[in-house]
Parts: structure tokens; sequence; C-alpha cells
């Protein structure tokens, strides 16, 4: 592999300008800001790198980015990106220009999608770009496929995957989107994914906002928001719906003996201050703070709005007030059922009259085994590049896709820690960005050879 990593040191400068226009293009899909824009561009710059793209359309939503790279090898990677990013709001959090302007600071690049996710976009891409430039062929046969809605949960993705399955068929599918474990500064390799429920509660009371002095008289639906996301977890973290759990994965020793490790090499008090707390929930540390992270179930409040809270006071029972959540989903919990469980829950406990919006948009969690020929190859590829072994979790985040197209699939990133994912300042270190096209190059090299 060393011509391929010269090749891609040699280029280094052409890789960053190219992150650099990426960056400055906004595709946020949560506020449909500039996707198609952000698909032609990506598009042209395969094309400009001699790789085939070409627009899929969906029946709703930004065009899917796809193209295929055949090989000698009996076998084929799906490489699964995207280039929809966050909201980069608040906007005045930003500095060195703001959320668009790609500008490289001492050796770091910022810009929203500088690590989430245009830098993976990016290293599938110049990672193949740099095999046919040198070699003059691919080591395992490639489809790219670039997405605009992943931030949102992929709505439109799956009748577009169910209907070309054949297609995407492959032997196992990567992602290239996070960050290098802080402290260890090697790859996390995650061998499954969650799944997310979102859903926002709204509580109404009177026809419209009443005199506070009517209080004992009328419902207020602030109090009823309080009252019912009580019954939703306790101050232990517990959920309460009843069968929230039901059939959830265990993990067996395998997974406990990844963990063990992790625990054993990871800096806990690094990770605490990145995140700005003294200590974990709970007084969790350890291999209990990483089993809680991975293998628990989460209702999260993403906030609350209802009433008056400007300047002053204002003497009022509000009419309506709400609440968004989110539900992060461990093997098994269908996010399907989850939302039905609860419904139930809240008309049981005599929250009938609080709404419930809300769907599950994305796929069913799923986990697979670290000895998976994708796993074994992403596992050499990051030793190989890093030095190290990497970090081996369980289930991390949320995936898309598979939901229609089931392949062995790993999430795996190569950003430095502190990048700013979905925050201001969003960053990706030169240098990691650089390495992260050869973890891409390598990953590829080992998968085709398993």
């Amino acid at each position: 592999m060393k011509d391929i990593y010269a090749y891609i040191d040699a280029h280094a400068d052409e890789f960053v300008a190219d992150l650099q226009a990426f960056v400055r293009q906004p595709s946020v899909s949560a506020q449909d800001i500039g996707l198609r824009d952000c698909a032609t561009l990506i598009r042209d710059m395969m094309h400009r790198d001699g790789l085939p793209a070409d627009f899929h359309e969906l029946e709703e939503g930004p065009p899917v980015v796809y193209g295929e790279i055949p090989s000698k090898s009996r076998k084929t990677l799906l490489c699964y990106s995207h280039y929809d990013v966050q909201p980069p709001e608040p906007i005045e959090a930003w500095s060195y220009g703001g959320p668009w302007s790609g500008a490289v600071v001492d050796g770091v690049l910022y810009g929203r999608g500088a690590t989430d996710n245009k830098s993976g976009v990016l290293a599938f891409n110049k990672a193949a770009k740099a095999f046919l430039a040198v070699r003059g062929e691919v080591p395992v046969g490639l489809k790219l496929l670039i997405e605009g809605e992943e931030e949102i949960g992929s709505p439109n993705l799956g009748p577009w995957a169910k209907a070309n399955a054949k297609m995407l068929e492959a032997d196992g599918m990567h992602c290239l989107d996070g960050s290098l474990e802080i402290g260890v500064e090697v790859p996390d390799v995650s061998l499954g994914l969650k799944s997310v429920l979102f859903v926002e509660l709204i509580a109404r009371g009177p026809r419209t906002d009443v005199h506070s002095l009517n209080a004992p008289l009328v419902p207020n639906p602030v109090w009823d928001l309080v009252h019912a996301l009580a019954t939703i977890m306790d101050r232990e973290k517990r959920i309460l719906i009843p069968d929230w759990a039901e059939g959830i994965y265990e993990p067996d020793a395998e997974d406990m003996g990844y963990l063990e490790d992790k625990a054993a090499r990871i800096d806990f008090d690094l990770l605490k201050e990145e995140m700005g707390v003294d200590a974990f929930a709970l007084g969790r540390d350890g291999v209990e703070a990483l089993r809680a992270r991975t293998y628990e179930p989460t209702a999260n409040i993403q906030g609350i709005t209802g009433g008056y809270t400007g300047k002053g006071t204002k003497t009022i029972v509000p009419a309506e007030a709400r609440v968004r959540m989110d539900f992060r989903l461990i093997p098994n919990i269908s996010p399907a059922r989850a939302i039905v469980k609860l419904r139930d829950h809240l008309k049981a406990q005599g929250f009938d009259r609080i709404e419930v919006k809300g769907e599950a948009r994305t796929e069913d969690p799923y986990k697979i085994s670290a000895r998976e020929d994708i796993s074994q190859s992403i596992i050499a590829a990051a030793h190989e590049v890093y030095g190290e072994p990497p970090i081996v979790n369980g289930v991390s985040a949320e995936g898309a896709i598979l939901k229609h197209v089931w392949i062995p699939c790993v999430l795996t990133g190569f950003a430095n820690p502190g990048c700013n994912l979905h925050a201001p300042d969003e960053n990706i270190h030169i240098d990691k960005y650089i390495q992260g096209i050869k973890y891409a190059a390598a990953i590829m090299d080992h998968f085709g050879r398993t």
C-alpha cells in the first residue's frame, strides 16, 4: 500500500481544496437548503476524479448520487455516505467566517460538514481515485452511494433502496462518519446501529391563553406535559413504559470483552472534560458507563416550549405546550412497535388529551459479529493505518438504508476528537483527513483480499 499512500500524500493539497469547496456549499436537509446544488457539486467532482456518478431521483427529496467501479476481486463493497448536514444554528457561535467558510486555521478546516459527513464522502472517492491513478483498478468492487437526507432519518431513501435492491447487492457495507476515540486517537469500529424514534407531544388547555386567576378552573398544558414525562422515565434513567425493552439484545462475552478493552484504553477524564461534566450521570464510570451508552435504550428530551418566557412576567395559563423527544432503540426494539407502546402508555396513565406526533423514520436496529469479513477487514485496516487495534463497539448512532437492503454493515470514522460534530465550529484536522483517506483505501484493500 506504500504506492497508494504516497499518491494520497502527494495530492493532499488538492484533496483539501476539494473538501473546502464541498463544505462551502450549504446542504441542510432539515431546512431544505442547497441539497440539489450540493449533489451536483459532488457528482461533478467525482467525474473530474474519473469516477462514475449519476443522479438517482427519489419520489420526494434530493437525489442520490451513485456510481459503480468494477474489480477483479470476487467481493463488492457498498460505501455509504451523505452530503446533507445539520442546521448551523446558532450562527453567531461560529468562528473563522461562519459555518460555510471552509477556512483552514493552524492545520484545522472549519465548517458545517467538515466531519459529518463531507470528509467521509471524499475519503471514499479519493481512495478510489488513488487506486485508479496508481494501479489502474480498484482492489474490490465499489458501489458508491451518497444520499442527501441522512440527518433527518432518510425518509425517502427506503422506497428507492427497495426498488433497487438488486443494484445495491454487496458483500459488505461501511460508512466513514465520526471521530477517533478520545485519549487513544484510534478509530471506533461499531458493529451495529441503533434506531431512533422522533416524537412530539402536544398538550392543550383552554382555547386561548387565559388569566392565571383561572388556574384552578382550567387544565395547564405545561403541567400536563411535566406529569406525563415523569411517567416515561424515572430519575434513575429507567424507561417506565411497559414492555419497552421487550426482546432487547443482551451483550454476550465477546461484547463485554470489547467493552473491557475499550474501558482500559480510553481516558474517561478527557471524555468528561469534552462533555463539560465532572462526573457521568448516576455515578457510572468505566465499563458500566460504556455498557450503558452502548446497550441501554434512551428517552431524551430535546426541548420544551410553552407559555411566556419573555422579559418580565405574564400571568397566563398557556393554551398549548409541546415537547420534542428522541428515543434511541437498541436491537431488537422495533421503532414501529415502540411508538404504539408510547401512545398506549400515555392513554393508560390518563393523558388521552396529549397528542403524540411521530414516526419511526429509521430502520430497525441491528448488530453483526466481529467475525464477519467486513468487520475483520476494517479492524485490520485500522491497525495498519493507525498502528494499533481500533476500539470495537457494539452499537452506535442510527443507520439508514438497511431496512430494505440487508448487508453486514460497520460504522467507523477518522475525525479528531473535539471535532464538534453537530455543533458550532465543526472541524477536522487536515492530517486526520488525509489519514482517513488512507484508512478508506486500506479497508478497500483488506476487504478485497478476504
